[in-house]
This record gives structure tokens, sequence and C-alpha cells, in this order.
């Protein structure tokens, strides 16, 4: 049955419309915030994926070029892969809803919010973000919700819920916070040296707003929820476990304590295969089961460590980060380089500076249309010590290469200040947990190597937790999380920025939401790790960005002309500004309004381009004397080249001051000649005199 629901939300209208499309999904709905429109819907599987031990969400943002009147490009003018925008969003709704399914769920559920029609002032992530919460509350799909997500943004210290176009271009912030009615259960944000009190404070006030949206979906489920389906359990035989438990609790005590992953990977390897030998005669076909107990056995000891005996298995205290070590200069050829270690997560990463010209294009359905910062972040097998080909990036390494570019980009030079496009690329040698915030530190690094003059380093590091399944109000929140702690824990929440303030944050929790006081500690302890690492590690190693740039770095040298001279400068079909090109070898760029980057390694070469381009778009003066070079002849004069791509006549009664009667007698083609501007007729044509020159020489 049809029907529409509506509420105020930041000043704007919100309405939800059920019943009426996409009827065959298990939950859908079409969300309309202002003129931002997206459906959402939520199928499952009707019986479970066999073999598998994790639950098989797949989460799908999917961007429609309509949206916003835009034809795709390319030769097939269909929309091909998702932006990076659109895997963003998918990994935004993916972390707000994931926490909140049944941990013994097997069954496959896709939730796909498509977006059909885009005002800028109103976010369609929001809209997604609420929609596909509602899309699954309403279903009949387990759900612990509802969930809701909105954007905060920060203007002269005010909180803005959900912040316009306008306002988003001022804000000092862009949050993006999703919350159940009790707890947080994602924060994504991007901020210029945000202090971190500010930031919870504007995360609580965010929250109020979220609770009025969760309210509203309650009521949405009351008039049109489905009763949830039964599903088959997938959560290990608890028979099964204790006798696991009582073979191998206190050896697996013994098994997950080391330093090194791999000693310790060994070990607790070495006992799997010594309970399922142990088990085999008992339990013939229950290896997969075995495996899983052995899982949950590590899990459950790793837990009791960190809670019960505030013990952490490679030794160190809650408060202690793993051993530091930084370096520059490592790649002799590229234009910077940084590398960074923590324990045993390593990563190198480059920089590479271009000139405007190489900015990426967007084109997406917001109104980004260049990005100036560009990070890649990869992650090889090696890495983690596993035989596997690279096949590209997938969801992860975008997600973490637009981590560690949000954690960067506050700090960057102005294109004013330094007009150079970036390419960060962070290569991750080794990985025991926490590789995005490490990217985050080898790219100051990169940067301050290659001369960048950034504001401030920056430095990331996460927290972890773990909490009481009986008690919730009991838990331990600890810095730096290795890969074990990540992997049983319930938190990763990363948090980069400066001694100043936050510049970009990360959460990831496996728990049903987050308390204030859980997110406040997560705030000090990521503050005084960071502080840590630009102060004993960062600093130490390059004190400062490098005066100069690499011998091998593009060299930019900027001026401005007048944007009507533009055409001037790039000639019909570009013959002039190729023809300054083929003649100087430099790269230019020139913007629309009038800025133009010449671009070399060459400095005389640079400086040739720059006359000749300032020559062109100079205005040319009666009265102004040149020494041009004939291009032309004529029997009634010889037409002079003054400047690039402007010449005059100099009519044969002004080649001398005696009387000519042949031009050839004067001058010929490629001679250089002295010559006055005598007028510009209204057509523009330059009459120039050889004799008034030398008259005025003499």
């Amino acid at each position: 049955m049809f029907r529409t629901f509506s509420m105020e939300l930041a000043g704007r209208t919100l309405t939800v419309e059920t019943g009426k499309l996409a009827q065959l999904a298990n939950g859908a709905a079409l969300v309309k915030y202002g003129d931002t429109v997206v459906l959402c819907t939520a199928t499952a599987s009707q019986a479970p994926r066999e073999g598998i031990d994790f639950f098989p969400l797949s989460v799908d943002y999917e961007e429609r070029l309509y949206s916003v009147g835009k034809i795709p490009g390319g030769f097939t003018k269909r929309e091909g892969k998702p932006t990076d925008k659109a895997i963003l969003t998918s990994r935004v709704i993916d972390r707000q809803i994931r926490p909140l399914f049944p941990k013994d769920l097997r069954n496959d559920v896709t939730v796909i919010s498509t977006v059909m029609s885009v005002e800028q002032d109103n976010s369609p992530e929001v809209a997604s973000m609420i929609g596909a919460s509602i899309a699954l509350c309403i279903s009949d799909i387990p759900f612990n919700g509802p969930t809701a997500g909105i954007v905060l943004g920060l203007i002269d210290g005010e909180v803005i819920i959900n912040p316009n176009e306008e306002q988003r271009e001022k804000s000092k912030m862009y949050v993006t916070l999703a919350a159940s009615k009790e707890k947080i259960v994602m924060i994504e944000a991007g901020a210029e040296m945000v202090p971190d009190d500010v930031m919870l404070d504007a995360c609580k006030k965010g929250h109020e707003v979220i609770k009025e949206i969760c309210e509203f979906i309650d009521n949405i489920v009351k008039e049109v929820g489905k009763p949830k389906f039964q599903y088959e359990s997938a959560a290990v035989p608890e028979d099964l476990f204790a006798v696991v438990m009582e073979l191998g609790y206190e050896k697996m005590r013994t098994a997950v304590l080391a330093v090194d992953k791999q000693e310790r990977d060994l070990k607790v390897t070495a006992l799997t295969e010594e309970i399922q030998a142990a088990l085999a005669e008992q339990y013939p076909d229950m290896q997969a089961k075995i495996n899983e107990c052995m899982y949950k056995l590590q899990k459950k000891v790793v837990r009791e460590y960190i809670l019960k005996e505030g013990r952490r298995v490679d030794g160190r205290r809650l408060d202690e980060i793993r051993p530091l070590s930084a370096e520059v200069g490592i790649l002799p050829r590229t234009h910077g380089s940084g590398l960074f270690q923590r324990g045993q997560t390593q990563v190198l990463t480059t920089c590479t500076l271009g000139a405007m010209g190489d900015v990426q294009k967007m084109d997406g359905i917001d109104t980004e249309e260049t990005k100036r910062y560009m990070h890649h972040y990869n992650f090889p097998g090696y890495s983690v010590g596993e035989a596997k080909t690279s096949r590209g990036p997938g969801r992860r390494e975008i997600g973490h290469g637009a981590l560690a570019e949000r954690s960067l980009v506050p700090v960057l030079p102005s294109e004013k200040e330094f007009p150079y496009a970036f390419r960060l690329v962070s290569e991750v040698l080794m990985s025991n947990g926490s590789t995005s915030q490490g990217s985050v530190c080898g790219s100051t690094l990169a940067l301050m190597d290659a001369g960048v003059p950034i504001k401030a380093p920056v430095a990331g590091i996460s927290a972890g937790l773990v909490t009481d399944e009986d008690n919730p109000d009991n838990f331990v929140t600890f810095m730096d999380i290795q890969g074990i702690e990540d992997f049983f824990g319930d938190m990763d929440f990363k948090v980069a920025g400066t001694t100043e303030g936050i510049t970009s944050i990360q959460m990831d929790i496996k728990v049903d939401g987050l308390s204030y006081e859980i997110i406040r500690q997560a705030f000090e302890l990521t503050r005084k790790g960071r502080l840590q690492i630009i102060n004993d590690v960062i600093l130490k190693a390059i004190p400062a960005p490098k005066k100069e740039l690499s011998q091998y770095a593009p060299k930019i040298i900027t001026t401005y002309i007048n944007p009507e001279k533009i055409r001037d400068v790039i000639g019909p079909s570009g013959k002039m500004i190729n023809k300054i090109i083929a003649e100087t070898g430099v790269k230019i760029d020139i913007e629309d309004d009038g800025r133009v980057y010449i671009l070399t390694s060459d400095a005389d070469a640079a400086q040739k381009a720059l006359r000749i381009i300032q020559g062109i778009a100079k205005d040319i003066e009666p009265g102004e004397i040149y020494m041009g070079k004939v291009v032309r002849i004529t029997t009634f004069g010889a037409f002079v080249e003054i400047l690039p791509g402007k010449d005059g006549l100099v009519h044969i009664s002004k080649l001398d001051s005696k009387r000519v009667d042949k031009v050839e007698d004067v001058v010929n083609i490629g001679d250089e000649l002295l010559v006055k501007v005598m007028e510009i007729d209204k057509q523009g044509r330059i009459n120039l005199s050889h004799k008034d020159a030398l008259s005025e020489n003499n």
C-alpha cells in the first residue's frame, strides 16, 4: 500500500514514499530531500550461503548522471564503473548499518541506493543513509535499527546540520555522522585542524538531530513494517566450543603472546592443527567448525587479556605506540619520498609534482570538477606474507587512499602560493594494523621531502576498544591497534591531524554503537599519539620542508595576462601556443582567469616562453619601438613581426630617410629591423616606420 511520510530536517522537508516502487524487494523507500531523490532497496536471499564464516552484506551507491542532467562521456555513453565518490559513499552506508545485523546471519543481503535526482543543496548521501536504514527497517530482514545519518559543518564556530552548497564552501569541516537512538555508529570526517573538543561537541549536537530521524523511522515501521523472518543461525555449536576451550584455552593464552606477527601466527596455526587432530575422530565432519571455534577462542583470549588484565599480546601498555621510525629521500629520482614504520606496519610514500594541467578531472553528480591533490594507496599480497597477484585497487584501497588524501588537503599551500598538482602514492610494504594512518605519516614525510611548504605536519594513529559483552559499561580503550587487535577488537577509530587539531576521522566498529565517553577517550588517545609521532619522529626525520625542489621536479613560472588575450596566446586551433611549446620545450597551462603556468626544468627556456607570452598579451601602443623580423615583402612595403603573432606594415616610404625604389634594396625576409609604431587603425592594423625609429634613436 502506497504511503507517504514527512518530517522537517535542517529546515527542509524530508519525504519518504513506500509501497509504490520496487515492490519485489524485501524493503524499498523513495527518499526525497528537496529536489534530491534516491531510491533505496534492501533484498535478502531466501537461504544462507554455504561454506562462509562471515555475514555477506553488499552495499552499492549508484550515481546516475541523468540526476544532474548530464550525458556520460566515453564511447558507450552510459555509466561505467563507480566513481571513487560513489565507492566512498557505499563504504559510509556499509559502516552505518553493518554492526546492527545479527552476527550469526549468513543470508546474502544487498542494499542499493540509486541516485535519481540531485539538488546540490540537499546531499544525496544523507538521503541514502536515511533511506537505506528505512528500507531495512520496514523489510523482513533481521536488522537492529533504525540508524540515520547527517552531515555536519562548522562556520564561525557554529555547527551546521546538513549545510547547503554555499555553506559547504565556507565550512571548516565536513563530518558524516551516523547513529542509532542510543549510540553513535559511524563518523567520517574531513576538517581544517578542528580541535578535538569542538569535534566531540559537534557530534553530540548532530546525535540529537539523528534521534529525531530515528523516531521518524520508528513511526514508519509501525505503519508499514514487516515481521522479521527466521533464519538459520551460523553460530558455533556451544558444546563443540566447550570441548575446544577445555583442550586449548591455556595453550592459546601462551600462543598469542608475541611481538612478531609471523611468530604468533605460526604458534596459533600449530595449535589449531593440534586441536583438529585431537578431535578428528570424535568430530570427523566438523573441521570447518573447529576452525571457527579456534578463531573464537583466540578472540576470547586476546579480549580477556586487554579487558581483564590490561595486557596486550605484544607486551605494550594500553597507551603505548609500537616502535616508530621515519626516513626521507629514499628514492633518488622521485620528487619526494618518505618511509614510515610503526612496529611491523611499513609504508613508503612518494610525491610527484605536476603542472596544474595534470589535475584530475571529475565526472560525477556533484559540483567538484577537478582535484589538485590525488592520493593512491596500494596493498600488495606480500605486505601480509600472501602469495597473490595484484588485480588493481578494490574498495578498501580506494577508501584508504581517500582517507589519507582528506587528511593532508587542509595543510596544503594554496594554488597561488605553490601552483602545482600533487600525486601521492603509498606502497604498503608490511601490514600489521592501521596502514591507512601509516600512509598519512608517510605522505607528510614525502611532501616535506619534495619541498612542498605545507602549513603543518600531519600524523595519524588509531584507537581500539574492547567491551564486556555482559556489561557494556565496562570497556577498555587503547592506542595503536595492531592487526590481531583490529580483528578481535570492537573498534578501529582512526584520527589524523596536526598539533593544532583534527584533519580527518574514520570510525569502524563491530558493536552496536559508541557512547560519548568512548569517543572522548579515543580523541584523547589519538591526540596524544599524533603529537608523539609528529614531535618525536616526523620532525626529527625532517624538521621543515626542503627549501629547494628536487632537480628532477618541474619548475613552474606563473604570470597573469588579460583574459581577453588568452585567445591570442592560444591562436587559431592552438597554432600559437603549440609554436611556443615547440620553440622552447616547455609545458604551458592557461586558466580562464588569465593565470599562465610555464612548467619546465630549463630556466632559460621558461624565461624565453615567458617573454613570448607576455609579448603576445601586451597591448601595442603608438610610439613604442621594437626590434622586429621581416616576415613578408610586397611591392609597397615590408611586413615586420614585432611580437609573436603580431606584425605591422612598414610602407616603402618609411623604410629609409631617402627615397626607396624597391623594398628588396633595403630589407629581405628574415632581416631584423628596428621599427616604431606610428598608428593602429580602426581595423587593428599596425603601421610601422623604420625611418622614424632611426631618427628617434639618433
